[in-house]
């Protein structure tokens, strides 16, 4: 067997070591254009607030990008060409003030939920730039600029028609056949009033409380622990209603605003990560969105939990 000489491997070494540098060189050479365009419509806060989001968030969701010299080289230059030009697509600081006042509202209120959650800042970017961290006395002062501390005024006229709409809406489990499919062209679902309820949940932006129903598939697959992930034929209804402060001081539902729908198919809606989304708006359901593309919402909104399958809501305990 022939031994090779320390001087053949240490010019081996060296010629591999060559080959290496004429490759990261060559790559350098690969440099996708990343412009920062004109500010046009930034968001108008107050400073403590644009102080969180310029350290935490600006550098990809505005046409402020600031790259660090070690984001510069390939190939961690082109994960980060990509990842900033896909973050203003969802979300640009730069140009949010352009949008109607309630489409902002929304727009934040998700970007604050996916903080909350640990969806966002990613990992992959803070273990490089922990400065972008949020820490929970910034994620607080986020929350309070969403939703101020107020007092709300009972309203009993007002509290009354809603208490008669919400009994309406419990009894109306009869099949609705003058309900439009979205514009996905999924259809409306009777009768999911009757349903288990799984989870609740609030709107800290809006002032709007939601309950989240489950369809038999969801039931059984809660009881079997078998969400991981949740099987083809689940079914969730989310109702929204607007937050009214009754005479005692208790919080409880007010005028209804929407019915929202996630139907498990990993085949029919492989596009959007497994699942159909629906929604219909106020009492007369009128499909939610322009054209059939709302669902980038759906999915974008849904994306921090992809890990617990794109579903929000964690089932109460006891279910059967």
């Amino acid at each position: 067997m022939k031994v090779i000489g320390s001087g053949s491997r240490t010019r081996l070494l060296a010629s591999i070591l060559m080959v290496c540098v004429v490759v990261f060189a060559a790559i350098q050479l690969i440099h996708p254009k990343l412009d920062n365009p004109p500010v046009t419509a930034e968001l108008k806060a107050p400073p403590e607030v644009k102080r969180i989001l310029k350290t935490s968030c600006y550098n990809c969701h505005s046409n402020e990008t600031h790259l660090f010299w070690f984001d510069r080289v390939a190939p961690a230059y082109w994960i980060a060409a990509s990842d900033v030009k896909e973050a203003r697509k969802h979300l640009n600081f730069s140009e949010i003030e352009k949008l109607p006042a309630a489409q902002q509202s929304a727009i934040l209120y998700e970007a604050i939920s996916q903080i909350q959650l640990g969806g966002m800042p990613l990992k992959s970017y803070t273990l490089l730039h922990p400065e972008a961290n949020v820490s929970p006395d910034d994620l607080a002062i986020l929350k309070n600029y969403l939703h101020p501390t107020e007092t709300s005024t009972p309203n009993p006229a007002a509290g009354t028609a809603a208490d008669d709409q919400y009994e309406k809406w419990i009894h109306a489990s009869a099949p609705t056949t003058n309900v439009q499919p979205t514009l996905n062209g999924i259809a409306y679902i009777s009768g999911y009033q009757d349903w288990k309820i799984i989870s609740t949940t609030d709107r800290f932006d809006n002032h709007t409380m939601r309950v989240i129903f489950g369809n038999d598939v969801a039931i059984k697959a809660i009881a079997e622990n078998n969400i991981h992930p949740w099987p083809d034929g689940t079914i969730f209804a989310k109702g929204a209603w607007a937050q009214q402060v009754d005479e005692n001081g208790d919080t409880k539902t007010g005028q209804f605003i929407q019915v929202e729908f996630m139907i498990k198919d990993h085949q029919k809606y492989a596009s959007t990560e497994g699942w159909g989304f629906a929604r219909w708006r106020g009492t007369d359901l009128k499909p939610y969105g322009k054209d059939a593309a709302f669902t980038s919402e759906c999915t974008g909104c849904h994306k921090p939990v992809r890990e617990n399958d794109y579903v929000y809501s964690f089932p109460l305990t006891g279910q059967q």
